[in-house]
């Protein structure tokens, strides 16, 4: 490969990632019913700019489009989620054929362009109808996921190789039922964790349905932190042990190390009972999978902090006494994030050092947000998202040598999109959408990452060329 572009494994996989309700629009077209973002975005206050996503990139009606920009991308794999009100629009009963449809068209679409789809079945967009009998606080939640995940993989389980269960229920638990900044909008403390474990149930059902269904390959998306004290002081260096538990081992070790995390009653107290939990409950959630998906943003720098709420009853399962503290030696994106690659590497290799039982990985997302501007000659010179992707595909290449079993990198994201409580204020695209004439342009950062996967292929071919031609050579010898 190219000294310009980081030196990656001959077989290793590039995508491009999206999901249903930041691109799909077409939010009642179809028997689609509503979601908990639909609900969430129409109160006032929730959302940037009072937006929602009801038209979005209008991906639903433009997907051929779309796909044509990933073929001319050189993509090996397209992630893309499957939105669940839009096959079972009250989260239970038969699926809306309709809803299927479109995702076998996407699929069909895909591979006639010759891009492997790779499915996400949650991607944060519960049906209402489920969060008003108790959301992921309940376990029938958990057991509707499942035959959800089965109705998909019936219709599409034939096409698509790769299969995502849940993507971020970090983000889901605690976001969503904790703090209030995503759908539903709870600030709960048992609700919320109570959340977090019926989520990995799903996971669990849902392998169990796909594994049946007889699909390749089964994974699941989590969003693992590296956390960083802000001092070395023994304070911030506790802050930093109970958000692990919070960030990374309430996920990790009941998928990976048979166990729920040790750090439970340091960080919740009295809230950390285990009265959600079933007997079984690890064997099901720890059942083996292909892979794991990882997205990566950013490192988070944590200092000690007070509960904001004393009261163990009223405060929510994120406070554990923890701050998150600004930086001023690295520069940040538009959504604030400190942008740190080497602190990618590192999260890389510690996942593997501290669990063995790790399968291969895959970065499902790895983005940046920038100021992105149209220029007077009609195109958008992303660099600092240039600079962004080659760094941080870098640091997955440096922790490849370091014997981390990556085998894929899923930029985020294909387009500029709704993203969640931030509206459509910051942009994540490789191609900028211009939300009014829905135009695509795409950016700087998309020609480079087309050239870069064009320059790996032509690599991978003189690869395959040499290894057969030194295979004939043992054999005639």
């Amino acid at each position: 490969m190219s000294d310009a572009f980081p030196a990656l494994p001959a077989d290793f996989v590039f995508g491009a990632a999206t999901a249903a309700y930041q691109i799909e629009g077409a939010h009642d077209e179809d028997g689609r019913g509503p979601s908990i973002w639909d609900t969430y975005c129409r109160e006032p206050g929730r959302i940037e700019g009072g937006a929602t996503g009801d038209v979005a990139c209008d991906h639903y009606h433009r997907y051929r489009e779309d796909v044509a920009l990933l073929k001319e991308l050189g993509v090996d794999s397209y992630r893309f989620s499957i939105a669940w009100p839009r096959v079972q629009p009250t989260g239970t009963g038969p699926a809306n054929q309709r809803g299927l449809d479109f995702y076998d068209r996407l699929t069909d679409e895909l591979l006639a362009a010759g891009i492997s789809p790779a499915a996400t079945l949650y991607h944060w967009d519960l049906p209402q109808a489920l969060e008003d009998r108790g959301g992921w606080r309940v376990r029938e939640t958990a057991q509707r996921f499942a035959e959800y995940a089965a109705l998909v993989a019936a219709r599409l389980g034939d096409r698509i190789p790769r299969w995502i269960t849940l993507n971020e229920p970090f983000c889901a638990a605690f976001l969503g039922y904790a703090t209030g900044r995503h759908a539903p909008g709870a600030r709960e403390g048992r609700g919320a964790l109570a959340a977090a474990h019926q989520l990995l149930v799903g996971h669990g059902l849902a392998v169990r349905a796909l594994r049946a269904a007889g699909v390749a390959e089964v994974g699941i998306t989590l969003n693992p932190d590296r956390l960083l004290p802000a001092t070395d002081s023994v304070a911030d260096r506790e802050a930093v042990r109970r958000a692990e538990t919070l960030h990374n081992e309430t996920w990790l070790d009941p998928l990976f190390a048979g166990r729920y995390p040790r750090g439970e009653a340091e960080a919740w107290g009295p809230m950390a009972d285990g009265s959600w939990r079933e007997e079984g409950g690890l064997e099901l959630i720890g059942a083996p999978l292909d892979f794991l998906g990882i997205n990566y943003y950013r490192p988070i720098t944590l200092t000690a902090a007070p509960h904001r709420d004393p009261d163990p009853v009223t405060r929510t399962a994120t406070d554990i006494r923890v701050a998150e503290c600004a930086r001023d030696d690295v520069r940040h994106t538009t959504m604030g994030w400190p942008v740190d690659p080497p602190t990618f590497t590192d999260l890389l290799t510690d996942l593997t050092a501290r669990y063995p039982a790790l399968p291969p990985l895959l970065i499902t997302e790895n983005g940046s947000a920038e100021a992105d501007t149209v220029s007077p000659d009609g195109r958008v010179h992303d660099t600092d998202r240039i600079d962004y992707l080659r760094d941080h595909l870098t640091a997955v290449a440096d922790a490849i040598r370091a014997g981390v079993d990556v085998r894929g990198y899923y930029v985020w994201s294909l387009l500029d999109n709704f993203e969640w409580a931030r509206g459509y204020g910051r942009r994540f695209g490789l191609i900028r959408v211009d939300y009014p004439t829905q135009q695509r342009i795409p950016k700087d950062s998309y020609h480079w990452y087309r050239d870069l996967i064009a320059a790996h292929h032509h690599d991978r071919t003189r690869h395959h060329i040499s290894t057969a031609q030194h295979t004939g050579e043992q054999a005639a010898r």
